[in-house]
C-alpha cells in the first residue's frame, strides 16, 4: 500500500499543489488590472494577497492537528473541495470588497492540501531519502507558481479574470475526482493516540522551544515576508518603471518559479549529498543581491533576469527548511510540525505583502533596497544558525 502513496497519490497531490500555487500567484500580476476593473487603488486591491495568505497560514495550524487525528488524505480531500467551491464563487465577485472576502475564505479552505502532502513525505520516507521527493513536490509548486505568474496575466485580456477562476475550479474538480476514486485513502491510518487541546498546544510550544525549531521557523517566517513582499509588487514595479501592459508584465516575470520547476529535484539531491547549509546561505545571498539590482536603473531584460534569480533564492532555501521541519515532528507529530511550518511561511507571505505596500510610500527603489539589506542581514545570521546542517 505504501507503493500506492509513493506513486499515484504522490503525483496527484503534486498536481493539486501545482494548481493551488497557480491561483495564488496569478493574482499579484493582475493587481493593476483589478484596480482598474473595480475602480480602487492598487494598495487597496492588493489586500487580496494578505487576505488569502494570512488566513491560509492560520487555518493550517488546525488542519495539521486534524490530520494527525483523522489521517492526511481525509483532510486533503475536504480542503481541496473547499478550494474548488470558493474559487468558483470568486468568479462571481461584483465588488472589490467581495473579492477580498472570498479570497480570505479561500485561504481558510485551501490550506489543508499542500502541508498534508509535505507531511506525507515525512510519513513515507526516511530522513535521508526526503530530499528528492520534497524537491519534486516543491518543483510542482514552483511550476504552478511560474505558470500562474505568467499565464494568468497573459490570458486575462482574452478570457477575462472571471474565467481564470472558473477554469481553475474545474481543473481542481477533476483532480479531486481522481484522488477520491482512484486512491484507497482509507488505508492511510490516523493517529490512534488522539491528543487533547492542551497536548496540541504543548507540542507547538515544544517545537518552538527547541533551538533547531526556533531557528527554522523564524527563518521560514522571514523568508515568507521577503519573497512575498517582492513578488506581490512585481506587476506594479514593471507597470510603473517600464510602462508595461499585462502581457509585458507576464513575460517580464516569466522566470519566477522556473528554477524550482527545472532544478527542484536536483536541489533536493544536492541537499541530501552536501548538506543544507551549503545551499541555504547562497540562496539567501543571491536573493538579496538580485533584489538590490531591481532598485537600480537596469534594462527590463536584466530586471527580468533578476526576478528569476530571486526565485532561485527561494528554491535554495524554502524546500530545505521544510526538510528540517520533517525531522522536528517525526512521524507522530509530522502534521503539527509541518502545519506550523506553513503557518510561519504563509503568515510571512501575508505580512510581507502588507509591509512592502506600506514601504512603497517612500519610493519603489527604496523599498527594494530595504528588503535587500534585511535579506543580507538574514544571510549573516543564517551562517551561524544553520552551520550544523551539514
Amino acid at each position: 500500500m505504501k507503493q500506492i502513496y509513493r506513486s499515484k497519490a504522490f503525483w496527484l497531490l503534486a498536481l493539486a499543489a501545482s494548481l493551488i500555487f497557480f491561483q495564488a500567484y496569478m493574482i499579484a500580476p493582475l493587481i493593476p488590472k483589478l484596480s482598474e476593473v473595480f475602480g480602487v487603488t492598487e494598495q487597496y486591491i492588493g489586500l487580496v494577497i494578505p487576505a488569502y495568505m494570512i488566513t491560509y497560514g492560520i487555518s493550517i495550524l488546525f488542519y495539521g492537528v486534524l490530520s494527525d487525528r483523522f489521517g492526511r488524505m481525509r483532510i486533503i480531500r475536504f480542503s481541496l473541495l473547499a478550494f474548488i467551491l470558493l474559487t468558483a464563487l470568486t468568479a462571481l465577485a461584483q465588488t472589490s470588497s467581495q473579492l477580498i472576502m472570498l479570497r480570505l475564505f479561500t485561504g481558510l479552505g485551501a490550506s489543508g492540501v499542500i502541508p498534508m502532502a509535505l507531511a506525507l513525505v515525512g510519513d513515507l520516507y526516511e530522513p535521508h531519502e526526503r530530499g528528492k521527493p520534497l524537491g519534486l513536490l516543491f518543483a510542482a509548486m514552483e511550476g504552478g507558481m511560474a505558470l500562474g505568474s505568467t499565464a494568468g496575466v497573459v490570458l486575462e485580456p482574452f478570457i477575462g479574470w472571471r474565467m481564470l477562476f472558473l477554469g481553475i475550479a474545474i481543473l481542481g474538480a477533476i483532480i479531486l475526482w481522481f484522488i477520491s476514486f482512484q486512491i484507497d485513502f482509507k488505508s492511510q491510518k490516523p493517529e490512534l493516540n488522539k491528543p487533547n487541546v492542551r497536548q496540541v498546544f504543548s507540542k507547538f510550544f515544544h517545537l518552538l522551544s527547541m533551538s533547531r525549531g526556533a531557528k527554522t521557523y523564524s527563518s521560514v517566517f522571514w523568508n515568507g515576508i521577503f519573497h512575498s513582499g517582492i513578488y506581490t509588487w512585481l506587476g506594479y514595479y514593471f507597470s510603473v518603471k517600464y510602462i508595461l501592459g499585462e502581457i509585458g508584465i507576464g513575460l517580464a516575470i516569466l522566470g519566477y518559479g522556473v528554477p524550482g520547476f527545472l532544478f527542484g529535484s536536483s536541489i533536493g539531491r544536492a541537499a541530501d549529498r552536501w548538506g543544507r547549509f551549503r545551499l541555504i546561505i547562497p540562496g539567501l545571498g543571491i536573493a538579496a543581491l538580485a533584489t538590490a539590482l531591481l532598485a537600480t536603473n537596469i534594462s527590463v531584460i536584466l530586471a527580468a533576469i533578476a526576478v528569476t534569480v530571486i526565485s532561485l533564492g527561494y528554491d535554495l532555501t524554502q524546500p530545505l527548511f521544510a526538510g528540517i521541519v520533517t525531522e522536528l515532528g517525526g512521524k507522530k507529530y509530522g502534521g503539527q510540525a509541518m502545519g506550523l511550518n506553513v503557518f510561519a511561511l504563509f503568515t510571512g507571505f501575508g505580512v510581507g505583502s502588507l509591509i512592502f505596500g506600506e514601504v512603497l510610500s517612500i519610493g519603489l527603489e527604496n523599498a527594494f533596497l530595504i528588503f535587500a539589506a534585511l535579506q543580507g542581514l538574514m544571510m549573516l545570521f543564517a551562517i551561524r544558525m544553520f552551520k550544523a546542517e551539514k
